[in-house]
């Protein structure tokens, strides 16, 4: 978990926020600064926060200095992530000195205050009302119904070319390493018919990818019992397929490999939905996923793979996994890179573990010394990248559609679709590209691979 890249990140003055939120200010309007960290789940929380505030008449600050009170949405997942939390509201307070504190860190708000006793007030993950309250008492609202108009697609804290689309809030899985269950409560799926409608906002207004996203994908509509509503059915391949009528890229992330995820690949197989899935396995070695609290089948999961290859042949696997968690021995971990190169994922992160207040992970026996979990990392990270390499090797001389995410003057960066935007691979056209603009889907000869990265031509 980290902070937004700087080019999303509303704490800092860029030309694209400032472009789009504050080029009419009257004097005296009230204005709000925002600092999103963390996932994209919390971005979109941000978005919505932003949404309402511009709708109640708020200017939105692209930075410190022109803004009456600055909101931090926090990250609070990893105790890495509390730190840059903190590290956050303390430049914030020192910058602006009248801050608003939100998000999954807010959980905890003795912990905050214990940091920063001078913050204005603390509230929990997706607390919007509570978050609104906050900025009422800190800088009571004043608006103009002659100038304070909201966007048709309300405030958006991503390029204007892709969105992401947040399904359901919370999760119903106890893993041992995680406190979001705690934070954010259990599995919360929102009715088909809203995500679709507003799905089609954001294509109507000029959307070409959905990131599907949420803490469990696969989940979706379960708590609702796959309830039927206006004509759409909360559960997830209805929805993928819905989603994929609109004729934007649909992307899924976050989905567990349950096995009605299945009868995703059909339609990705049809071309409605990316062929794309983002499947967090965390480990490969059964007795490490029982400690995790984790399904324990890696075997199995190799036969699922199989068979989603075998329905869609140019299906992109991305996965995380967690090295030295509390027991793994080194047979254990040597099962992992076994699993991995059977697997042949297309792209993998992973990380150290790492103890979590709160986590019942911590109270586990034999935790494995920082050097030996940045040793498994090392070696891990070795084997995920000769992986990538050779499969983009594969891809010189195909013809590939691409989405231009940015044009400068020396090439246009794109994404295939295998690569979901900050963290996958990307692919460079540096001739040519001065007409492209982002947004654009075109077509790419591939002329050259890298670990991560492609190059190509525009056909």
């Amino acid at each position: 978990m980290s902070a937004n890249p700087p080019d999303l990140r509303p704490d800092r003055a860029n030309a694209r926020l400032e472009r789009d939120l504050s080029t009419v200010r009257p004097k005296g309007q009230p204005t709000i600064g925002m600092v999103s960290l963390g996932c994209p789940k919390a971005l979109v929380d941000s978005e919505r926060i932003l949404t309402r505030l511009r709708a109640e008449g708020y200017a939105i600050s692209p930075d410190y200095d022109g803004a009456d009170a600055v909101i931090v949405n926090t990250c609070g997942f990893l105790d890495s992530a509390k730190a840059e939390s903190l590290e956050a509201i303390g430049e914030a307070l020192t910058e602006n000195g009248r801050v608003i504190v939100t998000g999954c860190l807010g959980a905890e708000p003795d912990y905050i205050t214990g940091a920063h006793p001078s913050v204005l007030a603390v509230t929990g993950p997706h607390q919007y009302e509570q978050v609104l309250d906050a900025v009422h008492d800190a800088v009571p609202p004043d608006p103009d119904p002659f100038v304070d108009l909201l966007p048709a697609a309300g405030v958006s804290l991503t390029p204007r070319h892709y969105s992401y689309l947040k399904i359901s809030e919370g999760c119903n899985h106890k893993c041992r390493f995680c406190i979001i269950p705690d934070m954010r409560g259990r599995l919360a799926s929102r009715p088909a018919h809203a995500v679709i409608r507003e799905a089609e906002k954001l294509v109507e207004n000029g959307v070409k990818e959905l990131l599907v996203i949420s803490q469990d994908t696969s989940a979706y509509g379960l708590d609702l019992k796959h309830k039927t509503e206006r004509g759409h059915r909360a559960h997830i391949t209805d929805l993928a397929r819905d989603l994929g009528s609109l004729g934007a890229w649909v992307r899924l992330h976050y989905v567990y490999p349950y096995p009605h995820v299945r009868d995703l690949i059909p339609l990705m197989a049809d071309g409605l939905v990316l062929p794309y899935l983002d499947i967090p396995f965390q480990h490969a070695h059964p007795d490490t996923l029982k400690r995790m609290a984790r399904p324990a089948a890696a075997a199995r999961t190799l036969d699922e793979i199989a068979a989603w290859r075998e329905i869609c042949s140019g299906i992109t696997l991305r996965s995380t996994f967690i090295v030295g968690y509390p027991g793994e021995t080194e047979a254990e971990f040597q099962t992992l890179l076994d699993w991995m190169d059977e697997a042949q994922l297309d792209r993998v992160g992973c990380f150290q573990y790492e103890n979590v207040e709160g986590a019942r992970s911590n109270t586990l026996p034999n935790h494995v010394a920082p050097e030996v979990k940045q040793d498994r990392w090392e070696r891990f990270m070795q084997k995920a990248q000769a992986i990538s390499e050779a499969k983009l090797e594969a891809k010189v001389g195909q013809t590939l559609e691409v989405i231009v995410d940015q044009v400068e003057d020396d090439a246009a960066t794109c994404r295939t679709m295998a690569d979901g935007p900050e963290i996958d691979g990307q692919l460079f056209v540096d001739e040519g590209h001065a007409d492209l603009t982002p947004g654009d889907i075109v077509t790419v000869a591939v002329d050259e691979a890298g670990e991560y990265d492609l190059w190509g031509r525009l056909v």
